[in-house]
């Protein structure tokens, strides 16, 4: 009688949610007939399930049923899972699984719902660590060793990416034309400007040539400078 009448709950479920990727307690309760939380809990279990970290928990869907992307984080609707189970569990793995940890605003960004308090009650409890880097702060692992490297990495990240913006100062465009300009009429590519600048300490990287390249109409393999023709026409 035991196994008829589980194997009739599953059938009942699996029927559910071929409808509905996911449903709540009162919705499973329908489903299955049944009043009482435990029969429920128990049905689910048989098949393997998630409960969602948005919502409060209120929803519920199978196990083979999220196709979890990167993060182990799927979305239907509005409704939110993670393979991790709760929210504060899924906090911790993604701040400790971020090669450069994770900001309040990145978290919220990925999980879709506000995180203040739980932010503050997992550092408190030391359960993620909590650091500067630059003009943020951001979560990390709670493991002092993990964490340095985690903030040693996205400050890295973050002065990579100020030089990938920045723009070549005027001394630096000089240096950039007086060397492409040496074996004129020829103009040699910018990764090869930008190797001979580094030799002599001036730290640019090709993507600053090329910008100075479009600035000034130059163009590698380009037979005359076009300010050079200019200035003959005068």
């Amino acid at each position: 009688m035991f196994n008829t009448t589980t194997a009739g709950h599953q059938s009942a479920l699996k029927s559910l949610f071929r409808r509905n990727a996911v449903a709540t307690l009162s919705e499973l309760r329908e489903a299955l007939d049944v009043s009482s939380r435990t029969t429920v809990f128990f049905a689910l279990k048989s098949l393997g399930y998630f409960s969602s970290y948005s919502h409060a928990g209120r929803y519920y869907t199978l196990a083979h049923i999220p196709n979890f992307d990167e993060h182990g984080l799927w979305f239907h609707n509005e409704v939110r899972f993670s393979v991790h189970g709760t929210l504060r569990n899924t906090v911790v793995a993604l701040a400790q699984q971020a090669q450069g940890g994770l900001s309040h605003q990145e978290l919220q960004n990925l999980l879709g719902i506000r995180l203040q308090d739980t932010l503050r009650n997992l550092a408190t409890a030391e359960l993620v660590g909590r650091a500067r880097s630059g003009t943020v702060y951001v979560y990390v692992s709670a493991d002092a060793e993990r964490a340095a490297e985690q903030v040693r990495y996205r400050e890295q990240v973050d002065r990579d990416i100020a030089e990938m913006l920045r723009v070549a100062t005027d001394e630096e465009v000089v240096e950039v034309l007086v060397e492409a300009l040496k074996e004129a009429p020829e103009i040699p590519e910018p990764e090869v400007v930008a190797r001979r600048l580094v030799a002599r300490g001036i730290r640019l990287e090709p993507h600053h040539v090329e910008q100075v390249y479009e600035a000034h109409g130059l163009s590698p393999g380009k037979k005359t400078a076009p300010h050079s023709s200019r200035r003959s026409r005068r």
